[in-house]
């Protein structure tokens, strides 16, 4: 069985031995009374300074659930701030009836930058793609709603050939400028019945046996249980610095970046149906796009939605589907723990890729719902980088892991086998590298959503367990819930939060 990630690094190494440049300014400003007191020898006072600073070296560098306890006060402090100031709740316009355009996007938090435009027609496609222009974040991005035949029923060699694939579309990303985030998202949620249900009054005879109608009755009752509908979707993102420039050639505005974007969403959507396996890729128009945004925020509308969609292509007078304005919730409110959105709540966790590397489909498992009226999403991340920063960003990791190797030599500290195994992994990366493979910036966002009068703290430790479970170490994003819900379960090419900004 392949096993992929065993080249995986941290995306940011630290100046020396594994530290940031804030980490080591604070251990070394905390450590100045220490050595003040050694300076005009005060050897008494050393005794209740070097515990103290030990202490807040400690607090600075080493971690809890991913954070250390500085980052903890700091994002403690921001919270009580935020939500003394009514920064957390938020109201929608379709709520307090002040819809003004039916086509203006009305999201919160992270969101609330993003404006979907209908692009212009693409030549010998039915349809206009919507185009998800974030002004936070100046990116333009398309959403497809894919469909895979899986790997649950696919040998070594068709599981190769599909990684393969990915890879390829990575490295020839890294050559170019376009790309610049690309995410797939899969959402799961037990099946209501509804498209069932609809075929089988379509298909039913009037003729059919007793016996026969409550054998097929008791069978559906059985199954109904225990199906699970998913659906997949993948955003392809590109900045505005990457296509502005050609935009000017190309029609300026929207129109002009929709153009360019869409050679990428060409490029992306062969890879997609070749050697990855994908049966179907549909590029989402401003209507599709406002189903899946409202399907995200309120999981209970997803059967209203489907049979009013079903009966509207028998009957045209019924409506189906919702206004851009009216996709997103009617109120939201941002906790510690959790993120409330309409009647839902949400609890969001990242997932750490282990040191020995995974199996492909190793998170099959933390998809899984484990009650009817639960949802779960999740969404893996992209990010090519360019040869000349992946280059320079494995030097640096070198250049750490031999300082860290010299010191510990030095100490008399004998080396473990998993600091040997880091050091061989980043020269096996830059081997690589230097034959041309190209370096991928990987980061997921998991979620789990339900009902609002359920218990939150009880579902968000099954999601921890069933990520354990597949292998994985998860990593609560408490504090961030809402900007976490929005990458995981929202398809509209948000990532995660960065702490550095562009």
């Amino acid at each position: 069985m392949t096993v992929y990630g065993t080249s995986a690094a941290r995306d940011r190494q630290g100046w020396f031995l594994g530290l940031t440049g804030p980490q080591l300014l604070l251990v070394l400003t905390a450590a100045f009374p220490v050595w003040l007191s050694m300076a005009v020898g005060r050897w008494l006072a050393l005794v209740v300074l070097v515990p103290a600073w030990v202490l807040a070296a400690g607090l600075v560098c080493v971690p809890v659930r991913g954070w250390s306890a500085a980052q903890w006060i700091g994002v403690l402090c921001r919270h009580v701030i935020g939500h003394a100031a009514g920064w957390t709740s938020w109201q929608s316009k379709a709520a307090a009836g002040r819809i003004d355009d039916p086509g203006e996007a009305d999201l919160p938090g992270v969101l609330a930058g993003v404006v979907i435009h209908d692009g212009p027609p693409w030549a010998g496609r039915p349809g206009r793609p919507a185009i998800v222009q974030n002004l936070a974040g100046r990116t333009w991005a398309a959403t497809a709603r894919i469909v895979h035949p899986g790997i649950g029923m696919a040998d070594e060699e068709e599981r190769d050939r599909m990684g393969a694939g990915l890879a390829e579309l990575f490295e020839a990303a890294s050559g170019g400028t376009e790309l610049h985030l690309l995410a797939l998202q899969v959402r799961t949620v037990p099946d209501d019945g509804t498209a069932r249900a609809q075929w089988t009054r379509d298909h039913r005879r009037d003729d059919e046996p007793e016996l026969s109608r409550r054998i097929h009755a008791r069978v559906d009752a059985a199954m109904q249980g225990a199906a699970v509908r998913t659906e997949a979707f993948v955003t392809v993102v590109v900045h505005e610095d990457a296509v502005g420039r050609s935009a000017r050639r190309a029609g300026r505005g929207v129109q002009g970046r929709a153009r360019i974007l869409y050679t990428t969403l060409a490029e992306v959507e062969a890879r997609l149906l070749g050697a990855i396996g994908c049966t179907g890729v549909t590029w989402l128009n401003s209507a599709d796009l406002a189903v899946a945004i409202r399907t995200g925020f309120e999981p209970g509308d997803a059967p209203a939605l489907a049979d009013a969609d079903l009966q509207s292509v028998r009957d045209g007078v019924v409506a189906a589907g919702v206004p851009v304005a009216a996709a997103g919730p009617a109120t939201a409110d941002t906790t510690m723990r959790a993120y409330a959105h309409g009647d839902w709540r949400s609890v969001s966790t990242t997932i750490l890729l282990p040191r020995r590397g995974a199996r492909m489909g190793a998170l099959a498992r933390a998809l899984v719902p484990t009650r009817v009226g639960e949802r779960r999403s999740l969404t893996v991340f992209y990010t090519p980088i360019s040869p000349r920063a992946a280059d320079r960003s494995t030097g640096r990791a070198e250049m750490s892991a031999a300082m860290g190797a010299e010191v510990r030599r030095k100490v008399g500290k004998v080396e473990r086998a998993h600091e040997r195994r880091a050091t061989q992994q980043l020269r096996e990366t830059d081997e690589k590298l230097e034959r041309g493979r190209s370096l991928v910036r990987v980061s997921s966002a998991l979620a789990i959503t339900i009902p609002a009068g359920w218990d939150t703290a009880d579902y968000g430790r099954r999601l921890d367990a069933s990520v354990r479970l597949c292998g994985f170490t998860p990593l609560p994003l408490d504090g961030s819930h809402d900007a976490a819900f929005a990458a995981a379960a929202i398809p509209l090419g948000v990532g995660l939060p960065q702490r550095r900004t562009r």
